[in-house]
């Protein structure tokens, strides 16, 4: 059994594929997540400046460590197109052992920055 503690999934809204395409890409470049996954189609129902609003977003998934969180939180809220972009970060409860490795091998700096 893999240790999971050091593992996380974090998730983020776009307004639109292109704009979760560059932010994902750049976070991918820069080592900052394994992967990011991009779902289409979700609605978001929400409270901003005061009226309910209703928009079409995409959903992105991260999967990173916990040791880039802080990095990863920086660079999202730099690049990110909203003015207060959503970044919720969930802890991994268990995953296969070869994933984690993966995750982890593709979070981890070539040089050192």
């Amino acid at each position: 059994m893999t240790d999971t503690a050091g593992f996380l999934v974090a998730l983020t809204t776009l307004g639109s594929v292109d704009d979760a395409r560059r932010l994902v890409r750049s976070l991918v470049d820069d080592r900052l997540v394994a992967c990011g996954t991009i779902l289409e189609g979700a609605t978001s129902v929400y409270r901003w400046e005061g009226n309910v609003t209703e928009d079409r977003e995409v959903v992105v998934i991260f999967k990173t460590r916990l040791d880039r969180w802080t990095e990863l939180a920086e660079a999202v809220n730099a690049r990110h197109p909203y003015d207060v972009p959503e970044l919720l970060a969930l802890p991994v409860g268990s995953g296969l052992e070869a994933y984690l490795r993966w995750v982890e091998t593709e979070t981890t700096s070539l040089e050192p920055r």
